[in-house]
């Protein structure tokens, strides 16, 4: 991006508007300044004291011809922005990186930057840069901080010209500015091992074979090195080139992190709030299947999916994954209550197929949406889900619980279907109740007599 003291567009204006735009750059010295020699011209003239009006028209010619020499300075400078990073989690600092190229052929003045920023990311940083020489350089830098998720732009940076007696300052604004990505908080989480998970690289891993001889085998042609076992004759003799057996295709395990975002469901607001823990609890549980080699998506209440159009809609492997990450942690970044009051669309994308590993964080359940998460299990290989209840994360230390324990009601009718369901206390610590998790289902397993993968 580039701007200039007098740049063509400024100088094909009318001559009005060139005097309004230098009158209106005026600072309050400018001001103060002419005021005073228009009062002491008048003053000169009353009284009739021809020093006082010399003093009286050089106060006030001053601040005009700083004006107008600023106005008609001609001098152009580019500007660029780096963020570093570019995504950043919540509570955690990005640097900002502002370079100012002088491109023209005379050196400038004074110059001072402003870039806009959102008052969630501190101040307005300012800067003071002195003469900068025909083709030089000028790089500053200043860093930014939100507790709060979201996307922030960050511009237009703003140069303000002024003159060396401060009498008179000009804006120039450039026209593009960046985005900066403030992600939820995530958190490590300890590498155990649920059940359902029997099916990824690593850990475990499931591999489809190809079967010799079958007429829905896809053969390949053969390369050097390959196992002349592997031939697969009624191939070769169909092309009439040698074929062999495709090799073993490994399949990932799949993960779907089921996110509740009905407004309903949760009270309170602000970054302890308990849909803000939730939210930093899926990203966190996303970055650490994604770690493990699983295939994961994000799902929501609404029934909607990231990644979303194409393949299977779970994130694929290499440069699709890391893609399909960054895709889910945006998501995340700006993610809102949505308008639902239920989780029927959710558990309709679910019930299509196994969908391997569920991780679900719930807010408030009643008892029609109880019925349909505990529907849930029946369609993954294993579920886990932490459930948030509104009571205790709005409710005072010192205050009286609530009668009735429908939260506890909810965990119970979640266990017998199938769930390792957990309730989550006021600012609990995910990698604890993570452990937690794995204990519990290690107890179950070892009771009912499953194999553990």
């Amino acid at each position: 991006m580039s701007a200039g003291g007098d740049g063509p567009a400024e100088a094909d204006r009318g001559e009005k508007s060139g005097i309004r735009t230098a009158l209106a750059g005026l600072t309050t010295r400018g001001r103060s300044f002419l005021a005073a020699g228009v009062a002491a011209a008048v003053c000169a003239f009353v009284l009739g004291q021809s020093d006082l009006l010399r003093v009286g028209l050089l106060l006030a010619v001053l601040p005009l011809i700083c004006a107008a020499v600023l106005y008609r300075t001609r001098y152009r400078v580019s500007a660029g922005r780096r963020l570093s990073p570019a995504r950043v989690p919540a509570g955690s600092e990005a640097r900002v990186h502002l370079r100012m190229d002088n491109v023209s052929r005379l050196p400038t003045g004074l110059l001072m930057l402003q870039d806009r920023v959102p008052y969630v990311l501190g101040p307005r940083p300012r800067f003071v840069l002195d003469r900068v020489e025909p083709g030089g350089r000028r790089e500053v830098s200043y860093r930014v901080r939100s507790d709060l998720r979201g996307r922030y732009p960050l511009g237009p940076l703003q140069l303000r010209l002024t003159d060396p007696f401060g009498l008179c300052e000009l804006t120039r604004s450039f026209s593009t500015y960046d985005t900066l990505t403030v992600i939820p908080r995530v958190e490590a989480l300890a590498p155990v091992r649920f059940s359902g998970e029997a099916k990824g690289y690593g850990d475990g891993r499931q591999r489809s074979l190809a079967l010799a001889g079958e007429d829905d085998v896809i053969p390949r042609g053969y390369r050097y090195g390959d196992d002349l076992r592997r031939v697969h004759w009624r191939s070769t003799a169909r092309y009439g080139e040698l074929m062999v057996r495709r090799e073993e295709q490994p399949r990932r395990s799949r993960c779907t992190v089921l996110l509740d975002t009905r407004g309903g469901a949760y009270e309170g607001a602000g970054p302890d709030s308990a849909f803000e823990w939730a939210v930093s609890g899926a990203a966190s549980a996303l970055v650490h299947m994604l770690e493990r080699g699983f295939s994961v998506r994000l799902l929501t209440d609404s029934g909607s999916a990231v990644p979303g159009e194409g393949g299977d809609g779970f994130a694929g492997t290499g440069q699709e994954t890391a893609d399909a990450a960054g895709l889910m942690m945006d998501t995340l970044a700006v993610i809102d209550y949505s308008d639902g009051s239920g989780l029927s669309r959710a558990y309709d994308v679910l019930r299509g197929g196994n969908e391997g590993l569920l991780i679900a964080f719930l807010g408030d359940l009643d008892e029609e949406q109880a019925t349909t998460v505990a529907k849930m299990s029946r369609r993954s290989g294993g579920a886990v889900a932490f459930l948030l209840d509104p009571g205790i994360w709005t409710r005072e230390a010192t205050d009286v619980p609530r009668p009735g324990d429908r939260h506890a009601e909810r965990l119970r009718r979640l266990r017998e279907a199938g769930w390792t369901a957990l309730s989550v206390p006021r600012g609990a610590s995910l990698d604890e109740l993570w452990r937690q998790a794995d204990r519990e289902r290690s107890g179950l397993t070892a009771v009912s007599g499953e194999v553990r993968a």
